[in-house]
């Protein structure tokens, strides 16, 4: 399962309409389950699709403190690996039946991208809403050590007393959106080096 996090103004039905828009087409259908602090998505093919094998993928979307946390589920490979197992055993026995299964190949294709699809929908819409995996101003607030006061973003030390604040700056995954410590060399969340 991976998860990312959008900081800004926008709720989970924001994003579980984009996909909803986006993946409704052809061999695909899309099913929301729920809706405001918590959406789910699933993303399936119809029951009798032209080509290709079937694929389920499960999308959460969750309210955080300014934000929504996305979580992809692990895709439904089964029948994709069938649907090419069969085209690979057809092809063996006659190799023009390989031409009559482009179709399913292409769609087998499209299905193992789906996971990348998914992201790339949901970051382009969450960029057209103004946010990202940048935090928010309010959580750009930094408290101080000393004397418990909020500073903004970026402030070397504090507007109340004076005390240095560059240990306890906080910032947000460039990958993933998670919030991060200064003194963290790889995201908790992404493992990706910061």
């Amino acid at each position: 399962m991976e998860q990312r996090i959008f900081h800004g103004h926008l709720s989970p039905d924001d994003l579980a309409e984009c996909l909803l828009i986006h993946f409704h087409r052809g061999n695909l259908r899309v099913q929301q389950i729920g809706q405001g602090e918590k959406v789910a998505i699933q993303i399936l093919t119809r029951e009798k699709p032209n080509a290709g094998g079937e694929t389920a993928l499960g999308i959460t979307f969750q309210t955080v403190e300014d934000g929504v946390a996305v979580h992809v589920g692990k895709q439904a490979w089964f029948g994709i690996a069938a649907s090419l197992g069969y085209t690979a055993l057809s092809t063996i026995k006659n190799p023009f039946n390989l031409l009559h299964r482009i179709d399913d190949i292409a769609q087998d294709i499209e299905y193992l991208q789906l996971q990348d699809e998914v992201w790339k929908v949901l970051e382009a819409n969450a960029k057209a809403l103004g946010t990202g995996y940048e935090l928010s101003e309010r959580l750009r607030r930094t408290m101080c050590e000393y004397c418990g006061v909020a500073n903004p973003a970026g402030e070397p030390s504090c507007i109340a007393c004076g005390a240095p604040l560059g240990k306890v700056q906080p910032s947000s995954c460039k990958n993933c959106g998670y919030i991060i410590m200064h003194n963290e060399k790889y995201c908790p969340n992404c493992k990706q080096l910061l």
